[in-house]
């Protein structure tokens, strides 16, 4: 819309309307006003008869008040899986409503760089992350962040946790036993995590040597029998599959352990609502620090495993070389949502270990300390029998039935060595999760 604004000219601007560079002189023109911060409504939960702050309440499913039992249902649009999507353009980037809609502060964790959109007067001043105590507050929550197109409401709640963290804390021999009564059952926060779901159809066209197993028959002179003998033929192949792929899920934060995230899943995504800032009241959230492009990128690589992994599918044969695959993505769409996780970082022998509670389901996953006494003294004992086996077979070489303990001792070292691995590895991978 151009406008020709005389000099000395009373007229005012269109209501809704804003002044852009114009590329002729003397002639102003008005576009549609961007929407910014501002016109984003942040609300504030005070109870309407004593005017205490409220938050939403699991138990209760909506907005209580803990002072009086005042209790204000929130109803979001159940849209599941069938949730709006976003294709990648521009456009759609541009038109995504940004801001949260509610009033958060931004606690800044001064050790691991955390940063955690908390309630008002929530100052919580430990770290969910890191188990830091040098968190502060820096801003108030940033309104530019694109705002979440769906979420899942806290199904789990606050006491629940308690108890599946003791129960899960317990489990395993070579953890140490004071770990189930640590105070890490009682630090558990619920945070609303970032995700990125994507959705896609591909089309891959793959070519490989394919070898075929036949047998063939062939004279031993030497022996002087017939002898039979596998053969694989190899032959150049190729083929095309095409498939869809909907609701992959790519965390959005980088300060979680995504290994532990994925050992929380699945999520129901049927149970998707529209977004609504009540969810929100009295409650953590993080905001993506993963950007989409990044996080698509991350969505790219494990769809093209995918797409690879049903190429290999459609080979009827174990035998494959030379394999190599074309993979075109058509309908590429996305969407922003927030998940319910409650997180807790404890430390135990000066070391920080994070446990994760799905909000949803209660499924939980976590880092858990090694007691590594125990677990040598595990090895030992599954080595032992072998070694001795072995030595007091090397003492009857002397004898006929020397080798026959040797023999024995060698095959009990090799099971106990093959368990000692395993419980190695397991012990590792509960520490490093």
């Amino acid at each position: 819309m151009a406008i020709h604004s005389p000099q000395g000219s009373q007229w005012q601007s269109p209501s809704g309307y804003q002044p852009v560079r114009s590329a002729l002189e003397g002639i102003t023109v008005y576009a549609p006003r961007t929407k910014t911060t501002e016109d984003i409504v942040s609300v504030e939960y005070k109870c309407p008869k004593c005017g205490a702050t409220t938050q939403y309440d699991v138990a209760a499913g909506g907005i209580a008040c803990e002072h009086c039992g005042y209790v204000a249902l929130v109803s979001g649009k159940k849209v599941g899986r069938q949730a709006e999507e976003f294709e990648f353009t521009l456009n759609t980037l541009k038109q995504a409503q940004q801001g949260w809609g509610t009033a958060h502060q931004l606690l800044h964790c001064d050790s691991c760089g955390a940063e955690i959109l908390n309630p008002p007067g929530a100052l919580t001043m430990t770290c969910p992350f890191c188990a830091s105590n040098q968190v502060g507050i820096r801003a108030e929550a940033p309104s530019n962040a694109l705002k979440p197109n769906t979420l899942i409401p806290f199904k789990v709640t606050p006491e629940m946790t308690r108890a599946r963290a003791g129960e899960w804390l317990g489990k395993g021999w070579f953890h140490p036993q004071e770990l189930a009564s640590n105070a890490v059952i009682d630090r558990f926060s619920g945070i609303y995590l970032s995700f990125w779901t994507f959705a896609a159809q591909i089309n891959s066209k793959w070519k490989a040597e394919v070898g075929y197993e036949r047998t063939e028959r062939e004279y031993d002179f030497s022996r002087k029998e017939w002898r039979t003998r596998m053969v694989i033929d190899w032959r150049w192949e190729n083929g095309q599959v095409g498939i869809n792929l909907a609701d992959l899920l790519v965390p959005g934060n980088s300060r979680v352990s995504w290994v532990i995230l994925e050992k929380l899943y699945p999520f129901n995504l049927n149970e998707l609502v529209a977004y609504a800032p009540d969810f929100l009241a009295g409650w953590q959230a993080q905001a993506y620090d993963v950007s989409l492009p990044d996080a698509w990128e991350q969505g790219k690589t494990i769809m093209r495993d995918r797409a690879k992994s049903a190429c290999r599918s459609d080979i009827h044969s174990i035998h494959v070389r030379n394999f190599s695959m074309m993979a075109d993505f058509a309908d590429e769409s996305w969407r922003y949502s927030l998940l319910p996780v409650y997180l807790a970082a404890y430390k135990f022998e000066n070391k920080v270990y994070q446990v994760m509670v799905n909000g949803q389901t209660g499924a939980t996953a976590g880092q858990k300390p090694v007691g590594w006494w125990k677990l040598w003294l595990a090895i030992a004992g599954l080595l032992s029998p072998g070694v001795m086996v072995g030595l007091a077979g090397l003492l009857l070489l002397v004898v006929v039935i020397g080798i026959i303990p040797v023999i024995m001792g060698v095959v009990l070292f090799a099971i106990g060595g093959f368990i000692s691995l395993k419980l190695y590895q397991q012990a590792v991978a509960s520490e490093a999760a």
